[in-house]
């Protein structure tokens, strides 16, 4: 198989890292340039042990340094690669952002959420929001897509066929349990082991940024919905766990519940619906997802009300980051999409 060149900018933290373990063994990519503002000059493998031995001469360079490309991915802080844009934009056609710069498409809503004016609002509407599930064809025909956040694409995930036909109250309490890792890779306080281990830490009870993105996502129904999150902080590295509250318009039986899930996602290759009887894992678990690209989604119907509780789980450096990006990668790139995300997770782990 012919392959295309590939850059990756920011390739030092847990983000880039993954990405840089689906790229090295993708069958169609051939890695060409990583960057990293600290560790430029060093070896990949020093920063990510679990590379050795996959092109081990691989090393970072300084951002000035990345070549060319057919395709680049950006994994830099929020607020960081909106200024770049425009050198990046010189070094390839083809760009994932896997930051927060591009996701929504209103530089006004991105002045609410995130308190600073955005520097290339020209280019927001240029970026498609990098949900395969619900805008693969826009994706496939696109050069700039904007990768979704993590609790984002989870709640997302769980809601959308609910949303989609009209079933519920346009009002939803979402719940998101995360893995330290979603933190990133730079030590704190809050990561400090003393201090993460065991908690159960609600770190953020309002007004989370990722609510923005579902609501840009829903409107698109012609509803306005009002999303109230919470974020909770558990003691584990990887996964989400995201638990929504919804209430039917009309008292559907469980049956048609059933209906709208698998219209939506009986074909797709990475959203498994899991609402089984009996054993443990009989609904959604991030667990046994660790390292894998899939999502499952799952529900249940109060039987005495209308209220219908939605759960998804998902890695939340896989799905939720840099295997939702190789996704896109892949339907930007005409190539099958599965291609290099087949992994099927570990159990036990």
């Amino acid at each position: 198989m012919e392959k295309f060149s590939v850059s990756v900018v920011g390739g030092s933290g847990y983000t880039g890292g993954e990405l840089l373990r689906l790229l090295l063994a993708h069958p169609a990519v051939q890695i060409s340039s990583v960057s990293s503002r600290e560790h430029a000059g060093q070896l990949v493998s020093r920063v990510h042990p679990n590379l050795r031995s996959f092109k081990p001469n691989l090393k970072f360079c300084p951002l000035e340094e990345l070549n060319p490309c057919d395709f680049l991915f950006v994994c830099l802080p929020n607020g960081v690669s909106v200024d770049l844009i425009e050198n990046l934009l010189s070094l390839s056609k083809k760009i994932v952002d896997l930051g927060a710069d591009f996701r929504l498409n209103n530089a006004s809503e991105w002045f609410k959420w995130y308190k600073q004016e955005h520097s290339a609002p020209h280019l927001l509407e240029k970026f498609i929001y990098g949900v395969p599930e619900i805008n693969r064809e826009h994706i496939k025909q696109a050069s700039l897509v904007a990768n979704p956040g993590c609790e984002a694409i989870a709640s997302i995930l769980a809601l959308w066929p609910l949303v989609k036909h009209k079933l519920i109250e346009p009002r939803i309490i979402v719940e998101a349990k995360i893995g330290s890792s979603a933190a990133g890779s730079k030590p704190s306080l809050s990561s400090h082991h003393p201090e993460r281990k065991g908690v159960v830490r609600c770190y953020m009870p309002t007004g989370h940024r990722h609510i923005a993105e579902l609501e840009q996502t829903f409107s698109q129904v012609g509803e306005k919905f009002e999303i109230l999150m919470t974020s909770v902080a558990v003691e584990v590295v990887r996964g989400i766990l995201v638990t929504a509250h919804t209430f039917l318009k009309t008292d559907v039986d469980e049956k048609e519940i059933w209906k709208v899930f698998l219209k939506e996602y009986r074909d797709e290759p990475f959203v498994r619906i899991v609402k089984e009887s009996q054993g443990i894992y009989k609904y959604p678990e991030p667990k046994i997802l660790q390292g894998s690209n899939f999502c499952e989604v799952g529900f249940e119907k109060e039987v005495s009300s209308k209220r219908v509780v939605v759960m998804s789980a998902l890695d939340n450096l896989m799905k939720g980051a840099a295997g939702n990006a190789v996704q896109c990668m892949n339907l930007m790139m005409g190539l099958p999409e599965s291609m290099g995300l087949e992994f099927p997770g570990l159990h036990p782990i």
